[in-house]
């Protein structure tokens, strides 16, 4: 019977670890979906200045419509990424909170299966929150919390 306190003791250690673990990298990805909208504006910023500024010198008239139509789209790409990279941001952040404290498991596996599209970062941190949160130890340790 000692023996299997030991091991409980030892598994309940290993979950708090990782779940403190995976909050800091789900910190860490909201702070690269920041930075991913920092290189948004930084590259709309390149491409309008540079670019634009290279075809309205030109005599091409056609090119330049056309480049300015095409640009036109590319903002509307500019600004679904920010939103995209905002949203994402501010999920894994509140995730990232919740898993500290133990709350809200479900939201954090959803969170968790978003991660998926941020290929290869994202990915990685999916799956180990997922299998992290899959655990009976981890599921009762969460179930202990929302009764206190």
């Amino acid at each position: 019977m000692n023996e299997l306190n030991v091991f409980l003791e030892q598994q309940l250690k290993l979950d708090e670890d990782h779940l403190n673990l995976l909050s800091v990298f789900h910190f860490v990805g909201a702070a690269f979906a920041f930075l991913g909208i920092l290189f948004l504006f930084g590259h709309y910023y390149l491409m309008s200045h540079f670019v634009l500024r290279h075809i309205n010198s030109t005599q091409n008239p056609n090119g330049v419509v056309l480049f300015t139509n095409i640009f036109t789209i590319f903002k509307w790409v500019y600004l679904a990424l920010g939103i995209w990279f905002a949203f994402s941001g501010i999920l894994n952040l509140m995730s990232g909170l919740w898993l500290r404290v133990r709350k809200n498991r479900t939201f954090s596996i959803v969170i968790a299966v978003i991660d998926f599209l941020h290929v290869p970062l994202g990915t990685i941190l999916g799956a180990f929150t997922l299998s992290v949160l899959a655990r009976s130890s981890v599921k009762e340790l969460y179930e202990t919390n929302q009764t206190k």
